[in-house]
């Protein structure tokens, strides 16, 4: 379980250089493909990292601005592709979000700075809780983090990347 945080981004370097000097690690870079499915619950998707390696992702947050609580299970895969193929004909497919995510820790945070095509510069924080710590735990380091890396209030959201690019086509 993590708390996460998402907001818009209207300085990407500045944010950048912040992160970079909260950072425990070199930054990394990914690329990212979600294929979002249909499902009756919560989001599905599948992450495809490289043509041999991806992740199906099934996840429940509250589409609410600032800290939330995300429930989350992961089942990594050697074929995406006949993964995609198997869940599109059985799901139906929602929509896929491309993204090239930079990412730093910052002890138990995962900061991810994204450029999401089709929709712009980004940022979220992800708090993995540990063993005894609570929600508002997290929430606390979450808050303390938007403040040292800048982040306002007005700035959060609410949506997930795949909402929004919904949104957008509307």
């Amino acid at each position: 379980m993590r708390i996460e945080i998402k907001a818009k981004v209207n300085d990407p370097l500045a944010l950048q250089e912040r992160a970079e000097s909260l950072s425990d690690t070199p930054a990394s870079i990914i690329h990212q493909e979600d294929i979002f499915f249909h499902t009756p619950q919560g989001r599905l998707k599948l992450r495809i990292l490289a043509p041999d390696r991806g992740e199906l992702i099934h996840y429940q947050r509250s589409n609410a601005a600032g800290p939330k609580r995300s429930d989350y299970l992961i089942a990594s895969t050697a074929d995406p592709t006949a993964l995609k193929a198997v869940l599109t004909a059985s799901l139906g497919e929602r929509g896929v979000v491309k993204k090239r995510r930079t990412l730093y820790l910052a002890g138990n945070t995962r900061i991810h700075l994204d450029e999401v095509e089709g929709l712009g510069d980004f940022m979220e924080l992800e708090v993995v809780l540990g063993p005894g710590q609570n929600d508002e735990a997290g929430e606390t380091i979450a808050s303390e983090l938007m403040a040292k890396l800048g982040i306002a209030e007005a700035d959060l959201i609410d949506a997930a990347y795949i909402d929004l690019l919904a949104n957008r086509d509307r």
